[in-house]
């Protein structure tokens, strides 16, 4: 993310700037940051995780979104567009716009370098302060592992993960699994895992 030239705005001047804009810019704190272009295989691994997803959902009461929907954080003073959020039951909004969601159950977030630390830390405690987030999922790029962050009864958020190609991990608060196979499918990663389980002695014809 880049930070916006203007040193702070209003939350009304941001969400009228970020209507207006071609460029999609979260906020926090005053400051607008612009959203930088999603790399190829970030993209690919979003997209992998949306169909999964969508595919397990389609028949039940929650429903799958793509990086397009700006979510309202909780008391935190953020602006986000996660790159997957589900929502659960009837989508409620704010500012007289069905524009800015305020009630996602799970939020999913590709990591990226440049913003990992962010993902993890202020951003991570900022969702933290959503009511309705149940879950909060982090998909590496670098190696195969999915972390799910849950939220319990008494308020702790416990987490769990799945690594490796063949593993796959569980979504119980919307009934769902993600097997890293299919998030992982025509990456980087993917791709190298073919090349490097090549059999050593090719094939004899004949």
């Amino acid at each position: 993310m880049v930070a916006q030239p203007k040193a702070t705005m209003t939350v009304e001047e941001y969400l009228a700037f970020d209507r207006a804009s071609e460029v999609k810019h979260e906020y926090f704190g005053g400051e607008v940051f612009a959203m930088a272009g999603a790399s190829y295989d970030h993209s690919t691994i979003v997209e992998n995780t949306f169909a999964s997803l969508r595919a397990q959902l389609q028949d039940g009461p929650c429903r799958v979104k793509l990086s397009d929907v700006r979510v309202q954080v909780g008391t935190s003073g953020l602006f986000a567009y996660p790159d997957l959020t589900v929502v659960c039951g009837l989508p409620q909004f704010q500012f007289g716009k069905r524009d800015v969601l305020v009630n996602p159950s799970v939020i999913v977030e590709v990591l990226s370098p440049s913003t990992e630390g962010y993902d993890r830390g202020k951003k991570f405690a900022a969702y933290r302060t959503i009511a309705s987030l149940q879950a909060y999922v982090l998909i590496s790029q670098d190696d195969y592992r999915v972390e799910h962050f849950a939220r319990q009864a008494n308020g702790l958020w416990v987490l769990s993960d799945a690594i490796g190609l063949q593993a796959t991990l569980q979504l119980p608060t919307i009934n769902c699994s993600l097997a890293l196979a299919d998030v992982y499918r025509e990456t980087e990663l993917a791709e190298q895992a073919g090349r490097d389980h090549k059999p050593l002695i090719p094939e004899q014809e004949g």
